[in-house]
């Protein structure tokens, strides 16, 4: 089982910018047509699990973007709404209890997404891998990828390079130290 975060930051480590904004996203050129390694990720994982202001955000998107199966994990929605909320599933409980439930489904490999869902993961040290794709900008404010947590080392594992400036980086969880 793993437990795997892959998003983009600014370099002063914001997965969106003031107010939520992700339009920062999209302004980079990309001559290639890049997924940045997406697909061959997503072709890995068997489900995602995404927090509730995440997927308030993915309502707001023009197309689905995810193959696999998409949990939403929330102690207070009692009920998904919006335009995907069909493409979804509302899980509640502790991330160990909810993995549990999930690993007995046959859903092993997870694409951990969001703000305070990857903090939380983090803060219960259930973060096996981290993909960390840096997108040359300072945004200044917003939303971190970071909060509060114990430390936690990880063993760097991969750095790929893309036109633009982008830094992908690919880093284990090394709990031998």
């Amino acid at each position: 089982m793993s437990n795997i975060v892959y998003i983009a930051t600014s370099i002063d480590g914001y997965i969106a910018g003031k107010g939520g904004d992700i339009k920062w996203l999209t302004e980079f050129p990309n001559p290639d047509g890049s997924d940045y390694g997406f697909n061959d990720f997503i072709n890995d994982i068997d489900a995602l699990i995404m927090g509730r202001n995440t997927f308030e955000t993915v309502n707001g998107f023009e197309t689905w973007m995810y193959p696999v199966p998409v949990f939403v994990i929330s102690n207070t929605l009692t009920e998904l709404t919006g335009k995907w909320a069909s493409k979804a599933e509302l899980i509640k409980g502790d991330l160990k209890d909810v993995l549990s439930q999930l690993n007995a489904r046959g859903i092993n490999n997870i694409y951990v997404d969001g703000g305070k869902t990857i903090q939380s993961f983090l803060s219960q040290d259930l973060i096996d891998q981290l993909i960390i794709t840096t997108l040359p900008i300072v945004l200044g404010g917003g939303i971190p990828l970071f909060g509060d947590s114990q430390q936690l080392n990880f063993k760097h594992e991969a750095t790929d390079i893309y036109t633009g400036g982008l830094v992908k980086n690919t880093y284990l969880r090394d709990r031998g130290i």
